[in-house]
């Protein structure tokens, strides 16, 4: 067996797109503070707004609505936590960067309801939004465009339209959408939108929060004049360069989607085939190209992931480790799936740089490692 090492993990942070290193290596070299009004100070500044309007390209939204965060865990915090919220709507299958803002958060917390499909149940958003609008307040709806696990999309369009009708705030992380879908902010209707530089092939650290154009939200940070007061401290240039560069990269791979939903068909249906005990999650719903969450009965998700990673190959278990204890996924217990497969899903992402002999490389070594005493035969 190939010992060559295929990396499957897409959704959980995506190899480093050429031209997003040209881009570091370039601003490397700039010295300047953005903030300065010398010719070196404009020179970075310059590089910011280019990448500023990139970003804007690749969610079609105005670039002043474009404001840099060090990633998406920062982007929902400042949504989350910076709102003044009465009341926070949000389901259990979202990632855990808004399950523990929203569990910090003031004010009250409605859990929203998700089908074994991996969808919410819309109809709660109407009925919980007219009863806070009635007991007057702030009301946030959080709901993520895919699941980073499962891949399931979430109907964010028309919540928007829900919440524009009872006066609520609509906050999306989309973290897991550029690179596998096209997004359109100015057609969503979201009030703000969450995204991250390195699930995309941009470098790590760097993120944005997409502001809708007349939205009001408290500053994040103070101290400073950067992103028209609504972020203090100086840019991360080095890092914003690289983000706008892989932005770029995904607006200019129009066939994406198709080309990642090949590869993912292929891939499931020989997973099937070899297994036909599997169960992959959420295959009813609309899905993200790239994603493939698969619990096989028998196979801990922590055993499976080990076995796949001695054999050369990259993927995510879908349960959650911490401090060596392990459990079961959030997303799948949330979604009533049970202890089983919650405990036994694992997670396949493809990406910018899969190809077609990765997957073939992957049901190779998924063959082999669940059959009988499969440890022995990769160790």
């Amino acid at each position: 067996m190939s010992r060559h090492r295929t990396y499957l993990d897409h959704n959980a942070t995506a190899p480093l797109r050429p031209q997003a290193a040209v881009a570091i290596t370039a601003a490397m070299g700039v010295c300047g503070n953005p903030s300065s009004v010398h010719h070196e100070g404009r020179r970075a500044r310059a590089i910011i707004e280019t990448a500023r309007e990139q970003v804007a390209r690749l969610v079609n939204c105005k670039p002043l609505e474009v404001v840099f965060t060090s990633g998406a865990t920062e982007a929902n915090a400042w949504v989350i936590g910076w709102g003044e919220w009465t009341t926070i709507m949000s389901a259990d299958i979202e990632h855990d960067s808004v399950r523990g803002s929203v569990a910090r958060a003031s004010g009250s917390h409605r859990a929203l309801t998700v089908g074994t499909d991996g969808l919410i149940d819309d109809s709660e958003i109407s009925k919980y939004g007219a009863a806070a609008v009635e007991a007057g307040g702030r009301t946030l709806v959080v709901l993520q465009m895919a699941n980073n696990e499962t891949g399931v999309l979430q109907p964010v369009a028309a919540t928007a339209e829900v919440c524009r009708n009872h006066n609520l705030h609509l906050h999306t992380d989309a973290v897991q959408i550029p690179g596998r879908m096209p997004i359109d902010f100015a057609a969503l209707g979201a009030d703000t939108l969450s995204l991250s530089s390195h699930k995309l092939g941009g470098p790590a650290g760097v993120g944005a929060l997409i502001i809708r154009d007349g939205v009001k939200l408290a500053s994040f940070m103070t101290g400073g004049g950067q992103e028209r007061r609504r972020r203090a401290g100086t840019e991360n240039l080095v890092g914003i360069a690289g983000f706008g560069a892989a932005a770029e990269a995904v607006n200019a791979d129009s066939d994406a989607s198709t080309r990642l939903a090949g590869l993912r068909d292929r891939l499931e249906a020989g997973l099937l085939e070899m297994s036909p005990s599997a169960v992959i999650v959420g295959s009813k719903s609309p899905r993200l190209p790239n994603t493939t969450s698969i619990a096989l009965p028998g196979h801990l998700a922590e055993t499976m992931v080990i076995k796949l990673d001695l054999a050369g190959i990259a993927v995510s278990a879908g349960a959650a480790c911490s401090s060596g204890k392990v459990g079961a996924s959030h997303v799948l217990t949330a979604m009533g799936l049970g202890a089983d497969a919650a405990s036994n899903a694992i997670r396949i992402s493809l990406g910018w740089n899969s190809s077609e002999a990765d997957v073939e490389t992957f049901l190779e070594v998924w063959g082999v490692v669940t059959q009988p005493r499969a440890m022995r035969a990769v160790a």
